[in-house]
């Protein structure tokens, strides 16, 4: 792990700690170093990226509870040996289609919506296939929010109509061949890794 990786580890630990010590923590004085804490945090980001200290802030401001991984869906579509992507406008890069889990939507409710919003098709899902943390597979992409990564596997039943507004477009590709990546969504091996649980239905669901 190279030093700016480690430095978003720590930053995000500090997070951490500062947030839940504002959950439970009585004492004026207590809180008012976690309110401290949370800040250097914010500062130590900022720091570190193309994000200005304020962002970082109202960030963290708005996360409260116990500080908890967040959850990222991703749903994997097979059709004629071609996998189902989506291309993001931001990067102009390919992934699999999916996101972050809203409140209240069970996990494969969450996928559903991911891909009727960014694919246009209706699907169902048919298994989890893989449950990973995101820093085991991104060693020298951390990122300042501790991530799970539900896998699912899917299939089409139907057509929804168009794309969300951050979507370009969505496409099929043969597994071999596939179009440069948004890494930070989608790894080859984790296509691939799809890829076999499709062709082997059977297999166990992998996780970290």
């Amino acid at each position: 792990m190279d030093s700016e990786a480690k430095h978003v580890e720590w930053a995000r630990k500090v997070k951490a700690i500062a947030q839940i010590g504002l959950e439970y923590a009585a004492d004026p004085y207590d809180r008012e170093r976690y309110t401290e804490l949370r800040a250097l945090v914010a500062e130590m980001m900022a720091e570190a990226s193309d994000v200005p200290f304020n962002q970082w802030l109202d960030l963290f401001e708005g996360e409260t509870g116990y500080a908890t991984p967040r959850v990222d869906v991703r749903g994997a579509v097979f059709r004629d040996g071609q996998v189902l992507l989506c291309r993001e406008l931001d990067d102009g890069l390919w992934s699999l289609p999916g996101g972050w889990a809203d409140v209240n939507d069970p996990p494969s409710a969450a996928v559903e919506r991911e891909l009727r919003e960014e694919t246009g098709y209706e699907v169902r899902c048919t298994k989890l296939a893989a449950v990973l943390d995101r820093d085991l597979h991104y060693n020298e992409d951390k990122r300042p929010i501790h991530t799970y990564k539900l896998m699912f596997l899917c299939e089409i039943i139907g057509e929804a109509g168009g794309l969300d507004h951050d979507i370009a477009e969505a496409r099929f590709f043969p597994v071999g061949d596939l179009p440069p990546l948004s890494r930070a969504r989608t790894l080859p091996e984790q296509v691939e890794l799809m890829a076999k649980h499709h062709k082997n239905p059977e297999l166990p669901t992998e996780f970290d």
